[in-house]
């Protein structure tokens, strides 16, 4: 869990989730030290590393291939709170969850939105304290 691709992701989490993503790393690195090495190294050493598109627009990405699951609450609410640490603003959040409507339909759509509510009133609950 050195290799270049180790660090590279792990440096990516940090820099999208903060500590948080730490955390959530080595909680499931207790479960499957495969499946964390997995994650660190792929899905942030190797594709959120990528140069060719902004963090902020691979969360808007991110975000409305989660809320269009509809599976992934928890994933939904950890890529918000990503989305914002990267530059995203809450107007460009609920737009990303209201490009889906046609798609996916109103429902996804408004779930995806209702987790948005809980992260920006958590987000700042914690900003007053």
């Amino acid at each position: 869990m050195n290799s270049d691709r180790y660090q590279r992701g792990l440096a990516k989490i940090t820099e999208m989730e903060g500590e948080i993503g730490k955390k959530v790393i080595e909680t499931i690195k207790e479960i499957s030290p495969d499946f964390a090495q997995y994650l660190v190294e792929f899905v942030f050493g190797d594709i959120y590393s990528r140069p060719e598109l902004s963090l902020k627009i691979k969360e808007m990405i991110t975000l409305a291939s989660m809320a269009t699951m509809g599976s992934a609450p928890l994933q939904v609410k950890v890529h918000i709170n990503s989305a914002l640490n990267v530059g995203c603003s809450e107007k460009e959040i609920i737009e990303t969850f209201l490009q889906i409507i046609p798609s996916a339909g109103m429902v996804l759509s408004m779930n995806a939105l209702l987790i948005a509510k809980e992260v920006f009133d958590e987000r700042k609950v914690n900003a007053k304290k």
